[in-house]
């Protein structure tokens, strides 16, 4: 089918047009307020989203976790942990994770859903705007939380029954919209699994994975060739917010209108849709506050860091003058020493 000319609202019936929310917003003063305390840009945004031109912003805390729900919609979540796993897996339910996100990480995460899967399984799914520093050693810390938190549950649950075999994989996914210098040195890789190896061949079930989806890279990918994979109809979904795209993944992927409406149906109460939006720019702007402050303090370390080895070396060759001073001392006294022999002969 020719999309070309299409729009969302052909599709999506319940998306209204601009007028008529510029207009309901107007009449309602507590609507007006929160609208007028946006800058203008987050304003024709806010519009441009409820209008279809352009598409909702999937990987938002409040539209993932609402499409996306594990325990509403639990099957949708478990396709998509399947796609990305490489294996069949069912969600059972979520997990608590308020008291697990380690001191005031959430700042820098727009979204973090912890669920257990139906084989004892545990995985994480989190958004990052921007990928803050030491990202693998924070999911490296993290993912041992859950292992934990997972091993002292089974321990109270089965008491003297409990054994390790008991306990299941962990699995952390991180979405990066905005991904560190490091994974652009792989444009054409926009998932990185990590895992356990042995250097000498021996299978053991180490328990902790990992998986990083640098979103910008995705996106050129997306450009240049188009959708290709069940992964990258899922990767179009959460991550795409231009029509053109967003039409071309229901006309070759039916199941996402479903989802799409359900967005679209959300989109229909102003006032919640506004509160929800107003709530992903604060995430937004402590996120980008965190980044800029861990990016300085990185930038600090690395100064002194440089300083400090400036001032070893400046040590290493203040000891080795001193050295060679002593060694010149020590020869010249020799000298005098032979000297003075010499002149009592």
């Amino acid at each position: 089918m020719n999309t070309r000319n299409k729009k969302l609202s052909d599709y999506f019936p319940s998306i209204r047009l601009r007028t008529d929310l510029v207009n309901e917003i107007s009449s309602d003063p507590a609507l007006s307020i929160t609208f007028n305390s946006w800058s203008t840009e987050h304003q024709n945004e806010f519009l441009d989203i409820l209008t279809g031109n352009i598409g909702v912003k999937m990987l938002y805390d409040s539209y993932f976790k609402e499409i996306l729900d594990p325990e509403s919609s639990p099957e949708r979540l478990s396709n998509l942990l399947s796609v990305l796993l490489g294996k069949k897996v069912k969600v059972k339910y979520a997990l608590p994770n308020d008291s697990s996100r380690l001191g005031d990480e959430m700042s820098l995460v727009i979204t973090d859903i912890v669920v257990e899967l139906e084989d004892g399984s545990i995985a994480n799914v989190e958004v990052q705007k921007i990928g803050y520093a030491f990202l693998g050693e924070r999911a490296a810390c993290y993912s041992a939380d859950l292992l934990l938190r997972q091993y002292k549950r089974l321990r109270d649950e089965k008491k003297k029954h409990f054994s390790y075999k008991d306990i299941g994989q962990v699995y952390t996914i991180v979405f990066l919209e905005s991904s560190p210098t490091i994974f652009k040195q792989y444009p054409d890789t926009y998932i990185h699994n990590f895992g356990y190896t042995s250097d000498s061949g021996i299978k053991l079930n180490m328990l902790q994975n990992y998986a990083f989806i640098p979103i910008d890279i995705f996106l050129e990918k997306l450009h240049n060739e188009g959708i290709n994979s069940e992964l990258d109809a899922w990767l179009t979904f959460l991550s795409c917010d231009e029509p053109e795209y967003i039409i071309r993944l229901i006309e070759e992927y039916p199941r996402f209108k479903e989802m799409y409406a359900d967005l679209y149906e959300m989109c229909k109460n102003v006032a919640e849709v506004m509160s929800m939006f107003s709530k992903e720019l604060k995430i937004l702007d402590d996120n980008t506050v965190k980044y800029m402050i861990d990016e300085l303090q990185e930038q600090l370390d690395d100064a002194n860091r440089a300083l400090s080895e400036k001032d070893a070396a400046l040590a290493d060759k203040d000891a080795a003058l001193a050295d060679k001073d002593a060694e010149i001392r020590r020869l010249k006294a020799i000298l005098d020493t032979s000297q003075n022999q010499h002149s009592i002969r």
